[in-house]
């Protein structure tokens, strides 16, 4: 049975700067981007996300307003859910 994908982009990326807040992150990505699976974890210095979203160039953007980003993974979970590869 297939399970219906409803946010396609399993989106991942570290963040480096400084006095990053994961709670402002946190607060800010629901907001503004819908998405679930949403994980926000690190210091003021490094913070890594993981959010599942049909958007993930908003992601980025917003992300790239707080430091430097890097190690960005963007992967389509329907693609993938039907085995098909890149």
């Amino acid at each position: 049975m297939d399970e219906e994908i409803t946010f396609r982009y399993d989106t991942q990326l570290l963040i480096e700067g400084s006095n990053l807040d994961v709670d402002s992150i946190i607060k800010n990505l629901t907001f503004h981007v819908r998405g679930d699976s949403l994980l926000v974890v690190g210091d003021s210095d490094l913070v890594k996300i993981h959010y599942h979203t049909n958007e993930p160039w908003k992601v980025l953007k917003y992300c790239s307003t707080l430091g430097e980003i890097f190690d960005i993974v963007v992967e389509d979970t329907v693609r993938q859910s039907s085995g098909k590869q890149g």
